[in-house]
Formats: C-alpha cells, structure tokens, sequence
C-alpha cells in the first residue's frame, strides 16, 4: 500500500477544517484549494484580482514545501463565485505558469468558504 504523506507549511494560510493543504501520494501531488487569505493576517485579500494572485502565491507556497513548483502542476480546478471574472482571473493565471500549461476547469460556485471571491486546487507532480 502506498503511503500518504501529509504536505504542511506556515507560509501559506492553514487549513481550516480536517484537512492537509496536500498530499503526496503515488507520484503525485494533490493540493487542497487554496482562497486569497493573507498568511499573515489571516484575512482575504481585497477584491478578485488581489484575491487571485494571493490564492496562487500560496499554491506555490505549498508546492514549494512539497519540493516541486508550478511549472510540475498538471491540473488545476478554479472555483469561481463570478463567472464574469472569468478574464480578469484567466489573465492573471496565466502569468504564473509556462508552457506546457496545466489541464484546467474552471466553475462557478454559488459559495466559497470566507466569502472569498476565488479558490483554486492543484494537482503536481512533486
């Protein structure tokens, strides 16, 4: 049986329920979604574009803990609450992965844990 080994780091917001941010896993990397908090303060970023780089900093934040980085993720999901952000968040995006880009979803959701505007998982390879 293969192991499940937990991914944790205090440089991206902690998880909020009984959850690991990730985990590695038959060679892969599975990534809880990550909102648009603020590790410091534990408070949501301001609006969806402050709330889009912040979720994907602290994706890479926990890829890093893992020891890999965005250029090894392979899909992504993002939850959006506003389908009409769907170009602002796309633009953004896209400035923090290379060619050859992740498999991607993107749905509107009609919640988000905090009220955040934004949440984004990640699967990797670590």
């Amino acid at each position: 049986m293969t192991a499940i080994q937990p991914v944790q780091t205090s440089h991206a917001p902690a998880a909020m329920g009984p959850y690991s941010q990730a985990v590695k896993v038959g060679g892969f990397l599975f990534c809880s979604g990550q909102l648009g908090i603020v590790p410091a303060t534990g408070q949501l970023a301001e609006g969806v574009e402050a709330q889009t780089r912040q979720a994907l900093e602290n994706l890479s934040r926990v890829l890093k803990a893992a020891g890999t980085d965005m250029s090894r993720v392979v899909k992504t999901t993002i939850f959006l609450l506003n389908l009409a952000d769907f170009q602002l968040v796309n633009q953004i995006y896209g400035a923090f992965f290379v060619q050859p880009f992740p498999a991607r979803s993107t749905v509107q959701v009609s919640a988000l844990p905090k009220n955040a505007l934004v949440e984004i998982e990640a699967i990797a390879i670590p």
